[in-house]
Parts: structure tokens; sequence; C-alpha cells
């Protein structure tokens, strides 16, 4: 009678190992397939930790800098229910606003939440949970330079998103002396500004209107002027358009030549490399169409001397050059 048990007891144990060995097998697959999905997850997971990191290490032209403190800031602090505590002060040249008990604290670099956190941080060591507020009053470190030909020069603030044509406006305009480009160079990328076309009517050249960020530097850049002296109508300077100035034009936005004119003596004065060059230029078939118009270049002095002898006759370059500074300025329209 026990050798059938033995036998049905040996199909039992059997049966077992067969059952362990197709688990771990299936143990073994499920395994496999769940790693690469695991794996996926832990690279995914490493990419946003990198990007992040990316993020908090741009340079200032690719984030939002209006809201970092910086150096010259003025800052109103106050804890909630401690008025003693409450003051106004400028972040220091080392990036350090001071404080009552806790003395300095570097805040340069930190947008006012984050530097109201610290603050409150390090006063919890004298008080029983502080609450701060910390107020940007002026944003001396968030402005951009706006120089050259407008109205008012000077730093004006860049907080939240800014345009160049938003800091010209708020200068007051570009100037009758100003040219026809603009040079902004950023603070990211210092090594290589960019020049943009510009009039004096803005909306015409609207691909000009890019983005400034604090700190950047934008100079309006002076129009080259020809000047025009002797016996014409206006002696001026004539700012020069991008499409440049002839000889014809400049004597016609001078007013013309007048009755004593002594249009076969008429000349152009440059300055070379090794001094004043003068080339004579026959205006009298220039106005009769019988000459090529000359072309002018930026600083020429365009003189029509007169027939009687008494206008600029013999004088020296540097006097010419003198005359010409003394006479107006036309903007060309």
């Amino acid at each position: 009678m026990l050798f059938p048990h033995r036998k049905s007891l040996k199909k039992i144990v059997f049966s077992l190992f067969w059952t362990l060995v197709l688990l771990s097998s299936l143990g073994l697959n499920l395994t496999a397939q769940e790693q690469p999905a695991l794996d996926q997850n832990k690279d995914q997971e490493k990419s946003e930790t990198q990007s992040a990191s990316d993020a908090a290490q741009s340079s200032p032209g690719d984030r939002n800098p209006s809201l970092q403190l910086g150096i010259g800031d003025l800052v109103e602090m106050t804890v909630y229910d401690v008025p003693e505590l409450a003051t106004k002060t400028r972040i220091s040249p080392t990036g350090d606003i001071y404080c009552a008990l806790i003395g300095p604290t570097h805040v340069a670099g930190l947008t006012s939440e984050e530097a109201a956190k610290l603050i409150e941080k390090r006063l919890s060591a004298f008080l029983k949970d502080p609450y701060v507020s910390l107020f940007v009053m002026e944003y001396a470190s968030q402005g951009a330079s706006l120089l050259g030909e407008v109205a008012k020069p000077g730093v004006y603030p860049v907080l939240g998103e800014q345009h160049l044509f938003d800091l010209i406006s708020a200068s007051g305009g570009l100037t009758e002396r100003a040219g026809h480009s603009i040079t902004v160079t950023h603070r990211s990328d210092p090594d290589n500004p960019v020049t943009l076309p510009v009039s004096r009517n803005l909306s015409d050249n609207p691909d000009s209107n890019v983005k400034v960020f604090p700190r950047d530097t934008i100079i309006v850049r002076k129009a080259d002027i020809v000047y025009v002296v002797g016996d014409v109508g206006r002696p001026s300077g004539l700012l020069m358009d991008a499409s440049g100035l002839t000889v014809l034009q400049a004597v016609a936005l001078a007013g013309g030549t007048t009755r004593t004119a002594k249009l076969s003596g008429a000349k152009i004065l440059r300055k070379g490399p090794a001094g004043m060059i003068e080339t004579p230029v026959q205006l009298k078939k220039i106005l009769q169409a019988k000459a090529p118009d000359l072309s002018l270049q930026a600083n020429d002095i365009l003189v029509v001397p007169s027939s009687t002898g008494r206008v600029l006759a013999g004088r020296t370059l540097e006097a010419a050059m003198q005359a010409a500074t003394l006479v107006s300025v036309t903007a060309i329209p």
C-alpha cells in the first residue's frame, strides 16, 4: 500500500519543480520587459534635472532679468509687527544690504521674494516666525544705457519686456542730428554689437524694434554732415541720408548760389591721410548738366567763392573749417 503513495508523492514533487521553473522563467521575462521602462524613466528624470540646471545657469539675455536685485537698487524692507526693523537702503557695491540684528546680507542676483525668504531665515534666530516684505523702489541695476543723438541720453529702466523704440520714446526721441543707424550691444554678447537701420519716423523700420535687456548699451550714431559755405543762399551743414549727397543736391539744399558766386572757382575740401585735399568742382557745367555730378563724403566742405574775391579768398583750411562749424545744420527730409 505504501508503494502507490510514494509514486504519487514523486509526481507531486516533480510537478512542483516544473511549476517553480516556469514561474522563475516568467519572472525573468517580466523583469526584462520592465527594465527599459525603468531606464527610460531614469533618463527622463536626468534630462529634466539637467534642463533645470541649464535654465538656472543661462545667460542674462536668455532669462528675464527684470526681477533680479543688483548693485545700486533701492529697496524698502519691512518686518511684520516689528516696525523698528523697517528700513530703506541701497544694495552695496558688494551686493549686500544691511539689516538690523543680522548685519550685511548678500542679495544681489536674487529676486525680491528670494531675498525676503533669506532674510526671514536669518531673522528666525532672533524672532519667532518673522515675515519679511521686500519692495524694490528703484531698479538702478536694471537699466539700459541710451547714448548719442537722443533728446535725453542716460540710463533707462528695463522692467519686464522692453523694446528699443520704448527706450527711444522715453528719452524724448531722436535729435535732428541723429543718423540712420543705431548700435545695440547686449550685455550677454558684448563682442558682437548689432547695427540696426533707423529713421526719425520709427515706424519705417519695424524690424529694428528689438528687445533690450538690463545693462545693454544703445548708441544712436550722429549723422554724417557735409558743409556748404561761401556765396550760397544759406551756408549750412547738411545731414546726409543713407543714399548719400551730391554737389548739386547740396547746393540746392543750401538755397542755391547767389548772383556774385564764382561758379568756376568752386571746390571741395576733403581731409585725407596726408592732410587736406582740394578738388576743383565744375559747378557751372554741373548746373548746366554738361558735367557729371560729384558725390560728397562725410565732413566734406563745398566752397563756393564770390566773384568779388571778398569771401573766403585766400583762406587756409583751418579758416574754412572754422567757418563751417559756425553754420547752421539742416536735416535732409
